[in-house]
């Protein structure tokens, strides 16, 4: 029997964008079991305090889908006794890593040059829709897991809002979660007390300055043009959910209905 924790969000130290998903609506007038679908940032930075509330939930399993220059930059995640830890990165740490280190390192001049005119949306919008058409393995393997032991579970990548974002929307759409509720949720990752902690080089009050954080702030945002992307590339691709989550993901109507049983109130 899973843990139900009190529908007060708890504020942890050291993790950022932690949220219960239970409570979304299904299309067939469900809802979200409490306590066997969380979500955040990553778990590196994690105080005690914060450890002894994550241990408290019961978890079977904790999906990272940072890469390896996510973990060199954060650390490991905190070890959390009798959890699975899972790791499946959902972005190569070689794609971009160049962008990425100009993002940490680069002067007003080079920001403008890469993010500005919208290329920083138009990159996220480009990273959606690459996730969902090309990560489908690592997609299918969460929700088998999901469907086979995997819960309660935690979903998170760095900052829990785009690789965590997209795999905790696939896990609502295999289970029929309303649209509206999934980029309702999605979004709840631009609340102040949850937004990742941009860092950059430099001690300068130019390192953070208005223009920079603006020309930043498409990276960090959770925008729902984004999501919007993701959902159409699963439109494009397959025609449909139904048919991405057979064709694209494997997934069978039993493992639908395993889903729906370990999730669904």
């Amino acid at each position: 029997m899973t843990q139900e924790i009190p529908s007060t969000e708890p504020r942890l130290t050291g993790v950022r964008n932690f949220r219960d998903v239970g409570g979304l609506p299904t299309t067939d007038g469900r809802r979200v079991r409490h306590g066997v679908l969380f979500r955040s940032g990553h778990l590196a930075h994690a105080t005690a305090e914060d450890a002894a509330f994550l241990a408290s939930l019961g978890l079977h399993t904790v999906f990272d889908f940072r890469n390896a220059a996510d973990q060199k930059l954060e650390g490991p995640d905190v070890e959390l006794p009798g959890v699975r830890n899972v790791n499946l990165p959902l972005s190569d740490p070689a794609d971009g890593a160049e962008f990425w280190k100009m993002v940490r390192d680069g002067d007003l001049d080079q920001l403008r040059a890469i993010l500005a005119d919208g290329q920083g949306a138009d990159r996220m919008t480009t990273s959606y829709r690459m996730i969902i058409k090309e990560r489908t393995a690592e997609h299918s393997q969460v929700l088998r897991a999901l469907a086979e032991d995997s819960v309660p579970a935690l979903m998170h990548c760095a900052a829990g809002k785009d690789r965590a974002g997209l795999s905790v929307a696939v896990t609502l759409l295999a289970v029929g979660v309303e649209r509206d509720a999934i980029v309702e949720d999605y979004l709840k990752s631009n609340a102040k007390h949850r937004r990742y902690k941009v860092r950059r080089s430099g001690t300068s009050a130019d390192a953070y300055s208005p223009e920079v954080m603006e020309l930043l702030s498409p990276l960090f945002d959770a925008r729902e043009e984004y999501l919007a992307a993701a959902f159409e590339t699963v439109e494009e691709t397959w025609g449909g959910v139904d048919a991405y989550l057979e064709q694209g993901l494997g997934l069978t109507p039993a493992h639908r209905e395993r889903l729906r049983e370990r999730l669904l109130d």
